[in-house]
């Protein structure tokens, strides 16, 4: 009974998406004009929350310039909604038109030499378009698979039309707990991989292994593509993604290193998200702010767990050890 409400329940709402993502694009940027004024007059989504993260980023910043910043961040962030309906049904013409890529030569390169590529990129410009990049890359002479990282939504109709919108371009969406697998099992199979992380998200407490700063505020990290990259001999590149225009996006790969062996412990972590905070830095608001990155502190972690053998454990409430 639950399957079939559930399949009831998708149809109609990809229904719905698909006769909105038909609309011409300068209705979905007038809605999206119209969405602005609810969310940040009306509902004030997560207004605290970007507001905090805005000036702990830049104290240096008038508040007349942090309430700009957390005004365009809402333009910005309800243009991304609208893109992301429209992205169902965009042509191949349409989208590469969009949204462009410099440096793809360079990957298929890599690719066809036979070594893997860990692809890090952040929740800047527009992510979910950055699934497009399968259309730009010239042919590769070896079996691949190319893939993003993606974590399930709660909701299961919900994630399943997520996920179908994602798969559209050919790029597969591997689970978050799924991702070591699906590495090792291609490389059984002889294929290389190209797989996409977004890692500028909170990993949860036994997930720390690696503090840094980060946008002026020390930032709890994943190290988990690090450790993957050095396991598999993965070469190592960075999207770097700029907004030219209002639904328009210039992304370039930029190759980190093809030899991860050769670095010490977290700088390839280090490498990413000072790469990250540099993207950002060049313009603020199109960074996805509403994100509560820094909700845990050194202090908590210090006080409520240890690192044991490489293992974040708990520290006994009374003991502390």
């Amino acid at each position: 009974m639950k399957k079939a409400l559930n399949n009831m329940a998708y149809w109609a709402l990809a229904g719905v998406w698909y006769a909105l993502s038909l609309l011409p694009m300068w209705v979905h940027y007038l809605l999206s004009d119209i969405l602005y004024l609810l969310v940040t007059y009306v509902l004030r989504y997560r207004h605290r929350v970007v507001l905090k993260n805005l000036r702990n980023a830049y104290p240096g910043k008038s508040e007349l310039e942090i309430k700009r910043l957390q005004r365009q961040f809402y333009r910005h962030f309800c243009d991304v909604l609208v893109e992301m309906v429209k992205f169902a049904t965009m042509s191949r013409k349409n989208i590469m038109r969009r949204m462009t890529f410099k440096g793809a030569d360079k990957v298929v390169e890599i690719l066809n030499s036979g070594q893997s590529v860990a692809l890090l990129l952040g929740h800047y410009g527009n992510w979910e378009w950055v699934t497009s990049l399968v259309l730009w890359l010239p042919p590769i002479t070896r079996p691949h698979g190319l893939g993003q990282i993606y974590h399930p939504l709660e909701n299961e109709v919900f994630n399943r039309l997520m996920l179908k919108v994602r798969n559209r371009h050919g790029a597969m969406c591997v689970s978050t707990r799924d991702t070591l697998r699906w590495v090792l099992s291609n490389k059984r199979n002889g294929s290389v991989t190209m797989l996409g992380y977004i890692n500028d998200q909170v990993p949860t407490w036994h997930n720390i292994h690696h503090w840094l700063t980060f946008l002026n505020q020390e930032t709890p990290v994943f190290t988990g593509v690090e450790r993957i990259a050095h396991s598999q001999n993965q070469a190592v590149v960075y999207l770097d993604v700029k907004r030219v225009g209002r639904g328009r996006y210039e992304c370039e790969f930029q190759i980190v290193t093809r030899d991860p062996s050769s670095m010490g412990e977290f700088e390839l972590t280090d490498i990413y998200f000072q790469r990250m905070e540099q993207t950002i830095n060049r313009a603020p608001q199109y960074w996805l702010w509403s994100h509560n990155r820094w909700k845990r502190t050194r202090e908590e972690f210090d006080r409520n767990y240890m690192v044991v053998n490489g293992r974040v454990v708990e520290r006994h409430p009374e003991t502390g050890k």
